[in-house]
């Protein structure tokens, strides 16, 4: 989502970056709990073997029950990342502060999802205890409250200030 949107507004001059990110952050959890909805219906990315009461056989994950980790994704990528975004970006926030704000909470669902998640089979865990979605959540983690930070700073100040919220 970053990368379509700074490649974006390279193409579209009128469009900056920021702005542009900030006006599509809160659309994205949208997509990301269909797309986990989806893996869930054709039994894609299931969880863990678990013995919870809500633990679930997956046709393709063999007869022990297993953790529906796509709809904890669905719920943390999806919803609660979508209420977050919606609510923060109400009022006008100085440019970047909204895309760092998904930045950061995606990076940290991701994280926490994947705690529950099967690890990809062809890489298993790749870093000590951590799957390669924790690996790559942790940039995000970090450079999402530093984006927050520099917005809220000023550093950012050649954008405008967005919210998806009109005036009256």
């Amino acid at each position: 989502v970053v990368i379509a949107c700074w490649a974006f507004a390279r193409l579209h001059e009128q469009h900056a970056f920021l702005p542009t990110l900030d006006f599509i952050a809160p659309a994205v959890p949208i997509g990301l709990g269909l797309g986990r909805l989806a893996n869930f219906i054709n039994d894609q990315l299931f969880g863990r073997v678990s013995h919870l009461p809500w633990a679930m056989v997956f046709p393709s994950g063999g007869p022990q029950p297993r953790q529906p980790s796509q709809l904890y994704e669905f719920l943390l990528e999806g919803v609660l990342l979508l209420l977050i975004l919606a609510i923060y970006s109400r009022k006008a926030r100085p440019a970047g502060a909204v895309g760092g704000m998904f930045v950061l909470f995606y990076g940290i669902f991701r994280f926490i999802a994947e705690y529950a998640r099967q690890p990809d089979i062809q890489l298993g865990f790749v870093f000590g205890p951590y799957t390669m979605g924790q690996v790559l959540s942790v940039p995000m983690i970090i450079l999402g409250p530093l984006v927050i930070w520099w917005a809220y700073k000023g550093g950012f100040s050649e954008s405008p200030k967005t919210t998806l919220v009109a005036d009256h």
